[in-house]
């Protein structure tokens, strides 16, 4: 993977980075449930739910099925990073959840999110670990309203040492999840 595009510092509207995180955990939430292709639920979210295209220009917000303002270049990178390392995103998660919680047994919209974070935690760019981590604690917070968000602190906090030490990004996910430790 290139990359994650440099920190919100570079846009004229920073919360378009958040409007691609929700939108990224909508899209591998939609792939994982409906069993449509990667290719086909990015290119619809790129057609018909990013940006400021046709319905966002009259007014249609999130409620209208829009993600309006989205960076498009972050959705689209994230959401391909997190297809393409799912397994290994998985397998990391999995060392850091108790035992008695298999990824498959996570909320999928949890799963979703937490493969999401995964993924941008582990690309190259200049976005700030703690930035990854509070955006997607604020969208954890917005789909859920009990403990949920307390666990995404403690993986996104875990995964973001294994991955990235003294907040530099690391290159790619490691081949075998386990050297992420040495990471």
């Amino acid at each position: 993977m290139n990359g994650i595009p440099d920190d919100d510092r570079t846009h004229s509207k920073p919360r378009s980075r958040t409007a691609s995180r929700v939108a990224v955990v909508q899209a591998l939430f939609q792939i994982e449930q409906a069993g449509d292709t990667p290719d086909t639920v990015i290119a619809q979210f790129l057609r018909h739910r990013l940006g400021t295209a046709s319905g966002a220009d009259q007014g249609e917000e999130y409620e209208d099925g829009r993600v309006p303002e989205a960076d498009i270049r972050l959705f689209e990178q994230v959401a391909r990073a997190a297809v393409a390392r799912r397994e290994q995103i998985d397998a990391l998660i999995v060392e850091v959840l108790p035992p008695s919680w298999p990824v498959g047994r996570l909320d999928p919209v949890l799963r979703a999110l937490l493969r999401a974070a995964g993924a941008e935690l582990a690309a190259t760019g200049g976005v700030p670990t703690r930035v990854i981590i509070n955006e997607y604690l604020d969208i954890a917070h917005g789909f859920f309203s009990g403990d949920e968000p307390k666990m995404v602190n403690g993986v996104l906090d875990t995964l973001a040492r294994r991955l990235r030490a003294a907040d530099t990004p690391a290159d790619v996910l490691p081949e075998d999840p386990h050297e992420a430790e040495e990471a």
